[in-house]
């Protein structure tokens, strides 16, 4: 039996279902709540329910988006022609921050993983694929997580797309900046020297 008033265990169960909150955050967020003035509460389930109606999934890459496109999609001075593959849609956000990239996005909507039974079915993969004679596409960068179930993802897609001409790329992930070599795993340290590059003499 529980210790707490129903609606207090309801509102513990509904945040532990978010990923990476555990039954202790759940309770500690929960009485963070519980101790909000009541127009603050109110302002966070209404942003809550705002966000769930009005932000929809655009129907070019699957970024979030309040309309059909997104701001990315929509945006004339976006190179067309090179495509930035991630997982989610949060995804794009950490790659935006780099502002190295200019082209458009494809959101996948997770990635292969057996043990959960996604397969590329279970992906927006048919419709990448739908996009890249259309579009023009002439690079696809593979920017999954560098685990176990990225990296195969990656290795599938560059498998399907090699054979229709396109260049296929992989960022490399290597090093920190500010890290040492003797503590870095040999995985993170294998990354590192494939994706080397050529140093300016200058």
């Amino acid at each position: 039996m529980s210790v707490y008033a129903a609606p207090v265990q309801d509102l513990i169960d509904e945040l532990g279902k978010m990923p990476g909150i555990g039954p202790k955050s759940a309770q500690r967020i929960a009485f963070h709540l519980l101790k909000l003035p009541t127009p603050d509460a109110e302002r966070l389930a209404k942003a809550i329910t705002e966000a769930k109606s009005r932000v929809v999934f655009c129907l070019r890459c699957f970024n979030i988006a309040e309309g059909d496109t997104c701001g990315i999609c929509a945006d004339p001075r976006r190179d067309p022609t090179v495509l930035c593959v991630v997982e989610e849609a949060k995804d794009i956000v950490a790659v935006e921050r780099t502002g190295e990239f200019r082209g458009l996005y494809h959101v996948l909507g997770g990635s292969i993983s057996p043990i959960e039974g996604i397969g590329p079915d279970q992906l927006k993969v048919k419709e990448l694929v739908a996009r890249l004679e259309p579009e023009g596409v002439l690079e696809v960068i593979l920017c999954t997580d560098p685990d176990i179930e990225g990296e195969a993802t990656a290795m599938y897609l560059s498998r399907l797309l090699k054979p229709l001409g396109l260049k296929v790329t992989r960022i490399a992930s290597g090093l920190p900046a500010g890290g040492e070599l003797e503590y870095a795993d040999e995985l993170t340290l294998g990354r590192a020297l494939e994706g080397r590059r050529e140093v300016d003499g200058g």
